[in-house]
């Protein structure tokens, strides 16, 4: 069975070194700790050139089981200065699409969709991006919402007593003959 989410491959691996960190502790070497590991997990146990690689640093005197930092240019997408440059442009038009913001700002698509959904929590519904959260408006319709389905249910009368409207004109015209009607 292999691992196939990231999270618990990392886990698993981390685990994994520290059972190579114990087998050197007790006087075993590289060769008899893969051996080991590949009796006891098979398939799925560490590759031969990462047990050798883990067991030389770990002779070297390196204390840390955690991997060593990545070689490369540090990621420039996600700061502060670009996720306050993709909530403008969303503040903006809420219709454009990701591919479009992301052009936009000069970012890749998957740089702007983290920046979207984990950094301002949105989500796209409808063609629009919205926030995740209610906002304080819309907490309060829903509070007063709330309220007069409470008293609804309280008073027998309430509903009764109620008047309502809305803006929209509807113009009534009721045929008389077939042909009227077409």
């Amino acid at each position: 069975m292999r691992l196939c989410h990231r999270d618990c491959y990392d886990v698993w691996q981390y685990r994994t070194t520290y059972l190579i960190k114990f087998c050197f502790k007790i006087g075993k070497t590289a060769t008899e700790t893969y051996q080991l590991l590949q009796q006891a997990y098979g398939e799925d146990a560490m590759g031969r050139a990462q047990v050798f690689d883990c067991f030389r640093r770990i002779k070297e005197g390196r204390t840390s089981v955690a991997s060593d930092p990545r070689l490369g240019r540090p990621s420039t997408s996600r700061n502060e200065e670009m996720i306050a440059k993709v909530r403008t442009i969303i503040c903006n038009n809420r219709s454009l699409t990701v591919r479009e913001v992301a052009d936009d700002c000069g970012i890749s698509v998957g740089s702007c969709d983290a920046i979207l959904t984990d950094d301002l929590h949105m989500k796209r519904v409808c063609a629009k991006f919205v926030p995740r959260l209610l906002t304080d408006e819309q907490r309060e319709r829903q509070t007063i919402a709330r309220d007069l389905f409470e008293h609804s249910c309280e008073d027998v009368q309430f509903l009764k007593n109620t008047v309502t409207g809305d803006e929209s004109w509807v113009y009534g015209y009721d045929p008389e003959t077939k042909q009227q009607s077409s």
